[in-house]
């Protein structure tokens, strides 16, 4: 998997302009009633890869760079996520990602900080990340997979597992 390098001090016009029309929409988001009109119609315009039919995600969440995030169909997202999705996120169908979850497509350069590191996340069909849990950059998480409570998820889950802990450990098979 490749990694991309973004140097924030050159940004251009068009980025800059990007960043702070998620972050007005996500504070729009977090400050409308959900299950509106008004709220879904948000929701869109934040996502504009397209979300699912019959995705719910619920307020507040943070998204630096929506324009990188793919959600299938029948996605719920809880409470307080924090996606970073400069790396890209892609989320595939009936996934459930629980409340305080962060899904982090990027990291920083230990020398030159204003350089972010990134690769993509990937959370495959039917998959569950747990309460708490944080994705790091470069992270897949396997088909009906489970990732555990207040885990840290540094290395890919595999199929058909049950991975907690930090760093996050395959401890079960399932199905």
């Amino acid at each position: 998997m490749e990694e991309i390098r973004i140097d924030l001090r050159q940004a251009t016009k068009q980025e800059v302009e990007e960043g702070v029309k998620d972050a007005q929409l996500c504070f729009k988001i977090n400050h409308t009633m959900p299950y509106t009109d008004e709220y879904n119609s948000l929701i869109n315009e934040l996502f504009s890869q397209g979300i699912g039919e019959n995705s719910r995600i619920m307020p507040p969440l943070n998204v630096v760079r929506a324009k990188n995030v793919k959600i299938g169909k029948n996605v719920v997202i809880m409470n307080n996520c924090l996606m970073m999705s400069a790396g890209g996120i892609t989320i595939e169908d009936d996934v459930l990602v629980a409340a305080n979850s962060q899904l982090i497509s990027n990291n920083h350069d230990l020398q030159e900080h204003q350089i972010i590191t990134c690769k993509p996340v990937h959370l495959k069909r039917n998959c569950w990340i747990g309460a708490g849990a944080t994705i790091l950059p470069g992270v897949t998480i396997g088909q009906n997979s489970v990732v555990g409570a207040g885990s840290v998820v540094t290395k890919d889950v595999p199929d058909n597992c049950i991975a907690v802990g930090n760093p996050a450990k395959v401890v079960k098979n399932i199905l």
